[in-house]
């Protein structure tokens, strides 16, 4: 069968508009298209291929589980999914977790505790969740209303309610619209999609006062800060602060589908059987690759090498930058990296990705202004100077052009 990019205008929902590249095979950071055309990968799935393409450890531990068992309903637990569990509590302050498919589902499981905890804790008027313009907490009806971006969840017809925004990195927004009827504050400790903004001690530290004055949980979204991508195992540990809620997903399975929700027993006991449920969550498949992830990446030479890299990104960058001069920022943490174009490029960041393409680069974007590397945390020290490279290469048409 012939496979072409015109075959997706053909057999798939028009939501997407992916390029005319399509890859077929993946090794380490590098990646190859149809006609054998080698790209560096400074995407990373978007923050999920935290141990590059057919990592050794996650392939054996695939190849290992699929002679054993797919999987079962949750009527049955199994072996896989118990262990992850365990490897999570252990690792982090949580002591229960609740395993689904994506970030979006871990999302949501974590927004209907909140108002099941707040109902059964408080009363049936605590139902008040805050999150943050340019937010982004999945596409469920219920997730992509939380998140602060309208453009996402309008002309869907009626959101679901009691929802507001506060700005970002802006205490004062928060404090007027919080209160007592406030069930939960959902934010991510680094907005990813939102143009890749670090929050400052201060607003961290008086969200979390903020929550405890008025009994509300802080929810930490991790889906794309976690599981090592800013030099922490999760980017709390950073932050001084530790959240009620916590999910993680993307990296969690190093490109196998996986989420899951973190909290104390406390909270979780609200969500009694029958209360909510996953077909697949907890598939013994994608926690037994799970395991494998989290275990490569929970190391002090994989985390401190995230940070090591980030200075190599950054080095680089701010090079290029002070030739071409395109850059107001460098922004982000460890390898969740965000450089925001300046005035005279606003608007241009899918040009400058698109370009980068052409010269064998894969990059993101974080909104119409700023780039987005989220490679691979293991990328070799040679495969960062190539990519960016190649990135200059880029940089330099876009200038000329």
């Amino acid at each position: 069968m012939q496979v072409s990019r015109s075959l997706f205008d053909e057999v798939m929902v028009p939501n997407y508009a992916p390029s005319a590249v399509i890859p077929v095979k993946g090794l380490g950071s590098k990646v190859w298209d149809q006609t054998g055309r080698e790209f560096i990968d400074f995407a990373g799935g978007i923050a999920v291929n935290c141990l590059g393409h057919c990592h050794p450890a996650l392939v054996s531990a695939l190849k290992d589980q699929a002679d054993k068992l797919w999987h079962l309903s949750n009527v049955m637990t199994n072996e896989p999914a118990l262990i992850l569990a365990q490897k999570l509590v252990n690792a982090t302050f949580a002591e229960k977790v609740y395993f689904a498919n994506s970030g979006a589902e871990a999302n949501e499981a974590a927004l209907k505790l909140a108002r099941r905890w707040a109902k059964n804790e408080v009363g049936e008027h605590k139902t008040q969740i805050i999150a943050f313009k340019q937010g982004f907490h999945g596409r469920t009806f219920f997730t992509v209303t939380v998140g602060g971006q309208p453009a996402y969840s309008d002309g869907f017809g009626p959101k679901p309610a009691d929802i507001v925004h506060a700005e970002y990195n802006n205490l004062a927004s928060l404090e007027a619209l919080i209160s007592d009827n406030t069930c939960a504050v959902m934010l991510e400790p680094l907005q990813g999609e939102g143009g890749i903004i670090s929050p400052t001690v201060e607003f961290i530290q008086g969200v979390a006062a903020l929550c405890k004055k008025h009994n509300a949980l802080m929810i930490f979204d991790e889906v794309q800060s976690g599981v090592g991508r800013t030099g922490e195992l999760y980017a709390y540990m950073g932050l001084g602060v530790v959240p009620d809620i916590l999910t993680t997903a993307k990296a969690l399975g190093g490109g196998f589908p996986i989420g899951a929700m973190l909290t104390t027993t406390a909270i979780a006991k609200h969500l009694v059987v029958g209360t909510h449920g996953s077909t697949y969550g907890g598939n013994p498949l994608a926690c037994a690759v799970g395991i494998a992830a989290f275990d490569t990446v929970n190391t002090p030479e994989v985390l401190n090498g995230v940070k090591h890299r980030e200075q190599l990104f950054r080095d680089g960058l701010n090079a290029i930058n002070a030739k071409y001069d395109v850059f107001s920022e460098i922004r982000g943490q460890g390898l969740l990296i965000g450089a925001a174009l300046n005035d005279k490029y606003q608007g241009k960041a899918r040009d400058f990705m698109l370009a980068a393409a052409d010269e064998g680069l894969m990059m993101l974007v974080a909104g119409y202004s700023v780039l987005r590397m989220t490679p691979s945390l293991v990328i070799p020290e040679a495969d960062i100077a190539e990519g960016l490279k190649r990135f200059e290469k880029a940089v330099a048409k876009m200038v000329q052009a």
